[in-house]
């Protein structure tokens, strides 16, 4: 019996990572009235037939048959929901690089300013690094050909390739009066997902910016390491998932299992009641029962929601910032074939463990901060939300857009992070917080903190 091989992605932006499962196909209508849905389909596709000959024997200039089919397939997709498209083929390979958190290429962040490509910061211990590449310099050339003229993702694409391949780049660096020509040999390379410090001398801050293949190793990692730093005056964890666009399904169910003893972690339900599918933590806590807070706003999306959801569900964490994206839907990328690229298909809703459909609703924090937004940033700091998208699949009369997603790169300026810290240093008390101390959180919830 043939199987389709599938693969499943949670994310409010294109591209995420993915998750291996096998569906075995549906079995084929019988009777007359499926008889008669299968001939009124083919008068379909009959139809698409004749407009399909029009255009190619009729149209002003003569198409792409190729590109016809594609544009006809993407749109047939993206008429069912925001989330459903069609990928070619480079762009599923591209999404599959972003999604495994790996790839050959040089270990540098980076950004384009005025046409050129200007590095945010190399990585740790990659070829960059080593070959002395600093954050602000400027690469003008890649194996001789100018950067001027291309987008950020083609530079990109010439810096990655086979690892032990070479690239040569001519960087301008500030005090440097003439131009450096470095040569690199690419390399393997792993996207941070995770970045980890000690906040307040006894805290252990982590912050998840994407959900890939690396993520669920990265924050076991991180926790171990501030562990060992901060010793026994560890006071708790403050998980970071703000502006987090989600990714996959399966490392957001890892994630939440790192940090719960037991208990549901999300459900899935599709169009068919035997395809509901239920996950749940296993024993064993990393945190070893310390106080966690999450903190979130309005680009926290998809595979964040179904983190922040099971640990505020389980009452194990205290969310703090503003409402979340909403985007409650799953996405099943389905390949077709060699060369012919996939298909990015919703296949499913999922759950919180109360049962909460968070979809075009958003996750409510426990309690709600307001960052203060620059003047010249006010107009460009909310996201509208999954509620705002057109055809999002519904979810009731009380559905929500808007929410704050800015939140400041000076951590002294960030407020939801201070009254985090002021949480678990027990500087601040808040009925609606599970943290110890805070024994009203159930009696008498709340949405602002008490000064």
């Amino acid at each position: 019996m043939m199987r389709k091989v599938s693969l499943i992605v949670l994310s409010a932006a294109a591209g995420a990572a993915l998750t291996l499962f096998v569906t075995q196909p549906r079995s084929v209508l019988v009777g007359s009235s499926a008889r008669a849905a299968t001939s009124d389909t083919y008068r379909q596709l009959n139809l698409f037939g004749d407009v399909f000959e029009r255009v190619r024997t009729d149209y002003v200039e003569k198409p792409d048959d190729s590109k016809l089919v594609e544009s006809a397939i993407s749109g047939m997709l993206t008429g069912l929901d925001p989330h459903s498209s069609y990928m070619d083929a480079k762009s599923f390979r591209d999404m599959q690089v972003q999604t495994r958190g790996e790839f050959g290429g040089l270990g540098i962040e980076v950004t384009m300013e005025d046409g050129l490509v200007k590095v945010v910061s190399p990585i740790d211990d990659t070829p960059a690094s080593k070959a002395g590449i600093l954050a602000n310099d400027i690469i003008t050339n890649l194996d001789d050909e100018a950067v001027q003229g291309l987008t950020l993702n083609q530079a990109v694409d010439k810096m990655r390739g086979p690892i032990g391949t070479k690239i040569k780049l001519k960087i301008i660096r500030k005090g440097q009066e003439n131009p450096i020509d470095v040569t690199l040999v690419r390399d393997n390379i792993r996207v941070r997902s995770v970045r980890s410090r000690i906040q307040s001398d006894d805290i252990a801050y982590i912050r998840i910016t994407t959900f890939n293949e690396q993520t669920t190793e990265g924050l076991k990692k991180s926790i171990s390491d501030l562990q060992s730093q901060i010793g026994d005056k560890l006071k708790g964890y403050i998980i970071d998932l703000r502006n987090n666009p989600g990714g996959l399904l399966e490392e957001a169910v890892t994630v939440s299992d790192a940090l719960l003893d037991r208990g549901e972690i999300v459900s899935t339900r599709g169009r068919n009641a035997e395809e509901t599918q239920r996950r749940s933590a296993h024993p064993g806590d990393l945190t070893k029962g310390k106080p966690v807070i999450v903190l979130i706003n309005g680009g926290s999306a998809s595979a964040s929601e179904i983190v922040a959801g099971a640990l505020q569900d389980h009452k194990r964490a205290t969310l703090i910032g503003t409402r979340s994206f909403g985007k409650g839907s799953v996405q099943t990328i389905i390949p077709l074939g060699s060369g012919n690229g996939a298909l990015r298909l919703t296949t499913a809703r999922y759950y919180t463990p109360s049962g909460r459909s968070i979809q075009a609703k958003g996750i409510v924090p426990d309690i709600e901060v307001l960052q203060d937004v620059p003047d010249e940033l006010k107009s460009r700091t909310d996201t509208k939300g999954e509620a705002s998208l057109r055809g999002h699949l519904r979810n009731g009369t009380d559905e929500k857009t808007g929410s704050q997603s800015y939140f400041p790169s000076d951590a002294a300026k960030d407020k939801a992070l201070k009254m985090a810290d002021d949480l678990l240093h027990g500087v601040k008390i808040n009925a609606s917080s599970p943290l110890p101390g805070n024994k009203a959180a159930i009696e008498k919830p709340a949405n602002k903190a008490a000064n």
